[in-house]
């Protein structure tokens, strides 16, 4: 098995706090450093004076390497825009869960090549800026053919598969929103559980209350899959509990907030994840990412990639917003793009550069992590390893 050796690295995040000479940062830096890499996994990580000999050798060039962005909550089987709903939005409507409907209809319609050619092109798109692992759900199709199909399609392209047939109930069971959680916790979820890792739940107004969420959360935990929660994004109500009562994985939005609810985070195993695309193409109030920090709360980043509250595939310009917007400094939104997104998905394998996680790194055109904030809008990724594999 080959070695590659990446050297002259300015600044290396490796999100192992243990290499932090100073103590003073989660993300472990390590100055004028270097990864060795031996097939899909790292197997060194130090300073570029004491790395091993390796069969082969790449120069940073004085550049900042650090982990792959771990993107955990995207929406990317989908057909159609919702260029009219955004720019009317943007006009002054306000954002509501109801157009969701208008891409359930588009996704019906398209054929899963279609599809599939949409989800590899905003993957491809993702993977430009240093997005190495993401999730991905259904959502819009809310039939049992068409959430099973949204399933199938995304596992050919990730292990982080979502079953999230209770996005909004479907238009056909409007006037029996019961009758949509008893196919969603039935047929729906016998045909999708195969296909998917997780369970979701848009537990909002307008879309399901905190009784119906927690039926359709333990319906899918007893065919295995494991829960997360579309949890206090528009509205104050039971989401971020009934997620930290159930031990999901990841509440995700969490933008109205009691102090119960931050208590709540803080005492469990729940990572609050934050989605500020969501906030900046709604022009909705944005996450206090420093109240949930400040009380103990693990954070994510992630892009809500979707077609219609936030259409973005960008981490970078997540991370940016984070600090410009949430409060957070830097080092907290990077550590959250890479190691939270990874705690998120109960994964430590990958959101870190040390021996035994996947060789999955991104080379930034700049000498710190910092500049991923510090330039907002600038391309700065210039070279990304999923695996061991330089695919950017």
């Amino acid at each position: 098995m080959s070695s590659t050796v990446i050297s002259d690295i300015a600044t290396l995040v490796t999100n192992d706090p243990s290499l932090d000479g100073s103590g003073n940062s989660p993300l472990g830096l390590v100055r004028d450093a270097a990864v060795v890499i031996e097939g899909d996994r790292v197997v060194w990580t130090g300073e570029s004076s004491k790395a091993p000999a390796t069969d082969n050798r790449v120069d940073a060039a004085g550049r900042a390497v650090l982990p792959g962005f771990v993107d955990s909550h995207s929406h990317l089987v989908f057909a159609g825009d919702r260029t009219e709903e955004f720019n009317a939005r943007m006009s002054g409507r306000p954002y509501g869960a109801g157009g969701i409907r208008t891409t359930v209809a588009a996704t019906r319609a398209a054929s899963d090549a279609e599809l599939e050619a949409n989800l590899t092109r905003y993957l491809t798109e993702a993977l430009r800026q240093g997005t190495t692992t993401f999730e991905t759900k259904s959502g819009y199709g809310l039939t049992t053919g068409h959430e099973a199909r949204a399933l199938r399609l995304a596992a050919r392209h990730t292990d982080e598969v979502t079953f999230l047939g209770a996005h909004i109930v479907a238009p056909e069971y409007a006037d029996d929103p019961a009758g949509y959680v008893e196919l969603v916790t039935g047929e729906m979820l016998d045909a999708c559980a195969p296909h998917a890792r997780w369970i979701d739940v848009f537990c909002e107004q307008g879309a399901f209350d905190g009784d119906q969420a927690r039926a359709i959360l333990t319906a899918g935990r007893a065919k295995g899959l494991r829960p997360r929660v579309h949890a206090n994004q528009l509205s104050y109500g039971p989401g971020v509990r009934l997620a930290v009562e159930l031990d999901a994985a990841s509440a995700d939005h969490c933008t109205h907030l009691t102090d119960a609810d931050v208590d709540a985070l803080a005492g469990g195993n729940t990572v609050a994840t934050l989605l500020p695309g969501a906030e900046f193409s709604t022009r909705a109030e944005w996450p206090d990412a420093r109240r949930l920090l400040d009380a103990g709360v693990t954070v994510a980043l992630s892009t809500d990639c979707n077609p219609g509250s936030s259409f973005t595939s960008s981490v970078p310009f997540c991370v940016a917003l984070a600090v410009r917007d949430m409060g957070m400094t830097p080092d907290e939104a990077v550590w959250s793009a890479t190691a939270g997104g990874a705690a998120a998905l109960r994964r430590d394998d990958v959101g870190r550069l040390a021996p035994g996680a996947y060789a999955d790194l991104v080379l930034l055109d700049a000498p710190s992590h910092v500049h991923l904030a510090y330039r907002p809008g600038v391309p700065l990724v210039a070279g990304v390893w999923r695996r061991g594999v330089r695919v950017v």
